[in-house]
């Protein structure tokens, strides 16, 4: 797979393919699967499993509030909905 580096007007570099073979999907799978390895054998420090487990655990809250929040509004959800987003468009 041959690839050419263009140069946008706003100065960003970006990497344009310039053939596409065949194979060339099976070659970003192997690169993925590679990297994945990779990191899955670095993942042996405390501090990146506690710190990962605090910010799933954050996540999952803050996702089953949402889920309550919507089954309390019942109806009135959407309306609601585009009364924050409203608010919010008005901040910005």
């Amino acid at each position: 797979m041959s690839q050419e580096v263009v140069e946008t007007e706003e100065g960003l570099k970006i990497r344009k393919l310039v053939d596409l073979r065949p194979s060339t999907a099976k070659e970003y799978q192997d690169a993925i699967l590679n990297r994945v390895d990779h990191f899955s054998k670095r993942r042996d420090s405390v501090f990146n499993d506690a710190t990962e487990n605090i910010i799933v655990k954050a996540l999952q809250i803050g996702l089953q509030a949402k889920v309550k929040i919507d089954e309390l509004l019942g109806d009135n959800k959407d309306k609601i909905h585009e009364i924050v987003e409203k608010l919010l468009f008005l901040g910005l």
